[in-house]
């Protein structure tokens, strides 16, 4: 167990790699109860979303789910967050160590905009749990009481599971791996008994932070504190599609409608390397023995049996196939910059349409566009 984001979490349970390669060919469950989860309703929760987030929370219809951002006055990443639409309301799923001051911001923004809106902190009422891998789907359906096939990526509804009895659960077409899956919201005193239900499928096992980091990673998605501050803006992370600035006046809407006429100063980048040293958070990039840059995220990856990273670098320094170096432990290892993500994505790409069984959308998204 160890510290994260307030909570204490399981690093891992039989260990990061066999978990991690477990997810990758069957199911994984993971406890993301640390996660905050906040409910907004009322006539003009919409509005607040809407000025508080980049993306467009018009654009969802109930039971879609959005990936966005809030920024500060200088077009600076205070939170990356989901937005879900509800039926009657909207969901927000925001990081453990940042729910306490997008809490405050919400409320702050409800009272001087005069936003007839209700923020109500339920992290501790909901439990949160994400079962993840290509037997999701299979491992869930004796116990949801419906059908998740016609679920697609990014959307999620009220379901019944089957615990002794029916009880209501929140379900959605989510995760933080790459591959499909569903995370599950569930009222708190029943997570034990789901937890170990749905660790009576075979093909499910539990995972912990380790693989949990090493697979978001491989997939090329931001962890806030890395990939993510209030010192990176949205166009230097290769998010400037959830950015719409067309919708109208949202927080760091001027600055970040100034710094989309300009190219960044740097680009996030992933980098390969050969098999042997592994990079870590803060390693210097270097081009012809110069500093261009940092590490974000370094690790090894157990699909691609070799170190991995992603990292801010000199604009100019930012192109496919560039050969940089890194500084680890003090020596200079090579590296390339590659494209993101390292591992191809395998959401639920198709939803056959319950009429002809024919696919309806293409629900496949690339690493940063999960809007």
């Amino acid at each position: 167990m160890v510290p994260f984001g307030g909570w204490l979490m399981p690093l891992q349970y039989t260990g990061l790699v066999a978990e991690h390669l477990h997810t990758r060919s069957a199911a994984s469950l993971f406890d993301l109860s640390h996660m905050g989860r906040l409910t907004i309703t009322g006539p003009n929760a919409s509005d607040l979303i809407q000025y508080a987030t980049t993306n467009d929370v018009g654009r969802l219809a109930p039971g879609a789910a959005q990936y966005s951002l809030i920024c500060n006055d200088l077009g600076g990443v205070i939170e990356d967050l989901l937005v879900y639409r509800l039926a009657d309301g909207w969901r927000l799923v925001v990081n453990a160590s940042n729910r306490p001051r997008v809490v405050s911001l919400l409320d702050d923004l409800r009272r001087q905009r005069a936003f007839e809106a209700t923020v109500r902190d339920e992290t501790f009422d909901l439990a949160l749990l994400g079962v993840q891998g290509p037997a999701s789907e299979e491992a869930l359906r004796p116990l949801v009481n419906g059908s998740l096939r016609s679920l697609a990526y990014y959307h999620a509804g009220e379901y019944q599971l089957m615990l002794g009895r029916a009880v209501p659960a929140y379900v959605a077409r989510t995760g933080y791996t790459g591959d499909d899956g569903f995370e599950l919201m569930v009222d708190s005193s029943l997570a034990p008994d789901l937890w170990e239900r749905l660790l009576e499928d075979a093909r499910v096992e539990p995972a912990g932070l380790g693989s949990r980091d090493t697979l978001r990673l491989e997939a090329g998605m931001a962890l806030y504190g890395h990939e993510l501050t209030e010192e990176v803006t949205p166009f230097e992370a290769g998010l400037g599609r959830v950015v719409r600035l067309e919708k109208g006046p949202f927080l760091g809407s001027d600055a970040l409608t100034r710094l989309a006429k300009e190219s960044p100063g740097r680009n996030l980048v992933g980098l390969s390397f050969e098999p042997g040293a592994v990079p870590r958070a803060g390693c210097r990039v270097n081009a012809d023995g110069a500093e261009i840059g940092e590490v974000a995220s370094g690790t090894f990856s157990p699909t691609l049996r070799r170190p991995i990273a992603t990292a801010y670098v000199r604009s100019d320094a930012a192109a496919q196939g560039t050969a940089l170096s890194v500084t680890i432990r003090g020596g200079e290892t090579p590296t390339t910059v590659v494209s993101l993500p390292f591992v191809p994505h395998r959401t639920k790409a198709q939803v056959p349409s319950p009429k002809s069984g024919r696919p309806t959308s293409n629900f496949r998204l690339g690493t940063w566009d999960r809007d």
